[in-house]
Order: C-alpha cells, then sequence, then structure tokens
C-alpha cells in the first residue's frame, strides 16, 4: 500500500520532525513541519501557563488550519507528504490548558475547522521516557521551552497516550523511541517503512531489531 499522507506525532522532544524528514527524504515525499517559533505567546506561555494558555493555543490553532489548507493545495501536485503534526493533536493541548469556558468556545472553533482537514492514511505515534524527553529538550536548547517542568511534560504524555489508545482516524503505528534510533540504524527505518505499508487498519507497535537507544 502506498500512503499518500504520513503523520508523525508524539509529545514535545519525542522525535518527530527528526523522522519526519529522514521518512519525507527516504520516500522522496514533501515534507510539512509545524511551525512553532512564531507563536509571541509561547515564551510567555511556558513561563505563566495560566495566564497565557487561551492566546497560545488560539494561535496555535488558526496557524495551524492554515498550514494544514496550503498543504491539502499542494499536496494536488505531488505524491506523497509527511508531516510532524497531527491536526487533531491541537485539543490535547487545550483540553489541559483551557477552562471550561475557553474550551467552549475552542470546540466551536476546532468543529468548524476540522470538517476542512484531511485525515492521515497513517499515523506513527512516538513514545519516549520523561527523562529522554527532557534530555533532547535540553540539548535542542530552545529558549522558550527552558522552563519547562517534568510534571507538565508527564501530563502530556498522559493525555497523549489516552489520545492514541481511543484513535481511529487512520491506521496506526506505536514507537518506543527511548529503544529506537531511526537515524544511527538505516535497517530500523526500513522496518518501519516496511511495516507501514502493510498496515491497513487497526494499532501495531514497532520494535527495532538491533534495540540501540534514541538520542
Amino acid at each position: 500500500m502506498i500512503h499518500r499522507y504520513i503523520v508523525v506525532e508524539g509529545v514535545i522532544g519525542a522525535g518527530k520532525t527528526t523522522l519526519s524528514r529522514a521518512l519525507a527524504e527516504r520516500l522522496g515525499a514533501s515534507l510539512n513541519l509545524e511551525v512553532v517559533e512564531e507563536n509571541p505567546f509561547l515564551k510567555k506561555f511556558y513561563d505563566d501557563i495560566r495566564s497565557y494558555a487561551f492566546q497560545t493555543q488560539i494561535f496555535f490553532l488558526l496557524s495551524r488550519f492554515r498550514q494544514q489548507q496550503e498543504m491539502r493545495q499542494q499536496s494536488l501536485f505531488v505524491d506523497r507528504v509527511v508531516s510532524d503534526y497531527l491536526f487533531a493533536k491541537d485539543r490535547i493541548f487545550a483540553s489541559i490548558n483551557l477552562t471550561d469556558d475557553e474550551m467552549s468556545l475552542y470546540d466551536r472553533l476546532m468543529e468548524v475547522m476540522q470538517r476542512e482537514i484531511p485525515a492521515p492514511d497513517i499515523t506513527i505515534y512516538l513514545q519516549s521516557s520523561t527523562e529522554l524527553l527532557l534530555e533532547r529538550i535540553r540539548r535542542r536548547g530552545r529558549p522558550f521551552e527552558k522552563n519547562l517542568e517534568k510534571d507538565y511534560l508527564e501530563v502530556l504524555q498522559d493525555a497523549y497516550n489516552y489520545f492514541f489508545s481511543h484513535y481511529t482516524q487512520s491506521p496506526l503505528i506505536v514507537v518506543n523511541t527511548s529503544e529506537v534510533d531511526f537515524l544511527a540504524n538505516e535497517s530500523d527505518l526500513g522496518d518501519l517503512i516496511e511495516q507501514m505499508g502493510k498496515l491497513r487498519s487497526g494499532v501495531a507497535g514497532f520494535t527495532s531489531r538491533k534495540g540501540g537507544r534514541a538520542v
């Protein structure tokens, strides 16, 4: 099976962009990367989550919607697209950070936008230990992430796991990136692509044949 729209998802620091780039290069696909740094509220959000949650979330929602619309137009001219985020995941962050009144408004906007968003042909969900996530976040050195706390990451992990345990939008492959290094072990990337081609429905786990730790 040839998947035209491939999505890679996971918590902050799980390795979404790294894997998306590798897949796009190997498959000769167009690459759709989430734009994070342009959000003017993001640094303030990490410094004071409660005060800036709504502004940050709505900016991301509108930005991701615009990007998805552009991607949809571009997909008419390319054979395959790899994206490093799933539009529906936006609600994971909203459900954690927004008040009930804010969520009510958010859900009204999301309901309208979701109708215009194409569903992936296959989704890859990257899991990792909190310690490794923190290590990767520290190593990449984004200034707005320097105050990101372990407790917040653990809440996010629980929310992501819950979301994907109920996910039915596309076939799903779950990868523990604490045990897999797609850059160091090229055979792992090839095995993942092979598994993607075979999975037509449901959920499957991926296990590295070499068992290399991701870094």
